[in-house]
């Protein structure tokens, strides 16, 4: 039973990787640790649940990386998908310090595999968990436990008492009554506000009922509205997320990775008008996958379909629902509700300006079209070899962006531009203080590994002082 009534050095607000990793760190530099996850047991880790890899730098290929990865070339990529909307200061530390959570995170008792196939292209740029994001969270779970750290489930937490940048206690709900948990310290690793639909309406109006949430429904960005409420800096543009595209058959909430498609590349992409609306090839998977959701959000009635023909069907990975099939575009327009002559002149016009190359979806080739637009920069290959094949997509919201400032100690930093008394923060819930927007596969584990084990240094160190 978890003693609530004694006061800890450390409390974490949040489950999942970011939470642990500040758990544990905290609880190695000498640390009493208290962390409350809101969840169930069984639905606990946030969104780390269904992580696959994080992107670290290293110097030298590994064991299971197959070379070097620079903090520059990192740094670089950073730039690239950001468009340059990145805290440099900050970004350049977080990257530093992930040359060492490759090793740390092996201490805690999490394992690597080699990196998956299909269209990913990550050997040498990111690690990938072994047996995913559930058994890492199970590693650093267990390892929290046997440390000593406390934690409690189902256990959300409803107000927080903060006195002039001084976090005091925080009020948790259990069962029927209202319980005051206090701590010297206090780490919010809680995630953003994607599960939050009436939030994110606020800003995208109402086609945010047309928004799927990829992960878990306990994010509902109720620590970070508190923390904004009472004074903490806010970073971060609203509208900004990760965003992928999603199969549109997928669950409201919690579908996780296997409903992501990673077929664009393969084929071209139409909206509900059966127009194409943008370069499917524009850039290497990993650096673009992420600007999907954003890009359908934009569409009428959020939906849009991924068409492509025989001679894609087994390149790349398959999701958890297979493409809608026929034996010629008429029908599957058909099948779709899409407008057959639309479908059929957008279709002939892309294979008509399909400039033949040697097509390698590892590199940025030659193939592409001419004279169209949107054009196809890479991998462009003509749709003519039945039978044609669609997926259905959605937007499909990762964690969003809005979040709380803070500096290279983890601590938040207050409206008046002070850092926070004894409050930090690590993960989704100040992401955006990295990404101002766009994505790059894996960085969402290297925030939250790397933020989170400062921020539980840190703290623990604040509570000794």
């Amino acid at each position: 039973m978890v003693d609530l009534t004694r006061k800890y050095d450390v409390l974490v607000i949040g489950g999942g990787n970011a939470a642990l990793c500040a758990a544990i760190s905290a609880r190695r530099s000498g640390a009493e640790v208290l962390v409350l996850e809101g969840a169930p047991k069984f639905y606990r880790g946030g969104n780390t649940r269904h992580t696959r890899n994080m992107r670290c730098a290293h110097d030298a290929a590994t064991d299971i990386l197959t070379g070097p990865y620079t903090e520059q070339e990192f740094f670089d990529d950073l730039l690239r998908v950001t468009d340059g909307q990145t805290d440099e200061e900050l970004a350049r530390h977080m990257i530093r310090e992930s040359k060492d959570i490759l090793d740390w995170i092996v201490k805690q008792g999490v394992r690597w595999q080699p990196s998956l196939g299909g269209t990913l292209s990550l050997g040498r740029t990111n690690s990938f968990f072994l047996g995913g994001g559930r058994a890492m969270l199970n590693a650093l779970y267990l390892t929290a436990e046997q440390l000593g750290v406390q934690i409690l489930y189902d256990a959300e937490v409803v107000d927080l008492e903060i006195d002039h940048g001084m976090f005091v206690s925080a009020t948790l709900k259990q069962r029927e009554a209202a319980v005051s948990v206090r701590a010297s310290t206090m780490v919010a690793a809680s995630g953003g506000f994607e599960a939050n639909i009436e939030w994110l309406k606020q800003y995208w109006g109402a086609a945010a009922d047309n928004f799927l949430i990829r992960g878990t429904p306990y994010n509902r960005g109720s620590i970070l509205k508190m923390l904004l409420q009472k004074g903490v800096q806010q970073v971060g543009d609203p509208t900004q997320c990760h965003a992928v595209a999603i199969d549109a058959r997928a669950p409201k909430f919690d579908g996780g990775i296997i409903t992501r498609h990673d077929s664009v590349v393969f084929g071209i992409v139409v909206n509900n008008r059966a127009l194409r609306f943008y370069d499917e090839g524009e850039d290497i998977w990993p650096k673009r996958y992420a600007i999907w959701g954003r890009l359908v959000a934009a569409q009428p009635d959020q939906i849009a379909y991924i068409i492509f023909d025989a001679s894609s069907r087994n390149s790349f990975m398959p999701t958890l629902f297979p493409p809608i099939e026929s034996g010629s575009i008429t029908s599957l327009a058909s099948q779709l509700d899409l407008d057959a002559e639309v479908l059929e002149k957008t279709v002939a016009e892309f294979n008509a300006a399909v400039k033949p190359g040697t097509f390698d979806h590892t590199i940025l080739d030659d193939c592409r079209t001419e004279g169209l637009t949107p054009p196809k920069s890479h991998w462009a290959r003509r749709i003519e070899t039945p039978p044609y094949y669609a997926y259905p997509v959605r937007p499909g919201i990762t964690f969003t962006y809005l979040g709380t400032r803070v500096n290279k100690q983890a601590r938040m930093v207050m409206s008046d531009g002070k850092p926070a008394a004894n409050m930090f923060a690590a993960g989704e819930i100040m992401a955006g203080n990295v990404l101002g927007k766009g994505y790059a596969a894996g960085i969402g584990m290297t925030i939250g590994s790397v933020f989170g084990r400062i921020a539980g240094r840190e703290a623990a160190q604040n509570a000794r002082n």
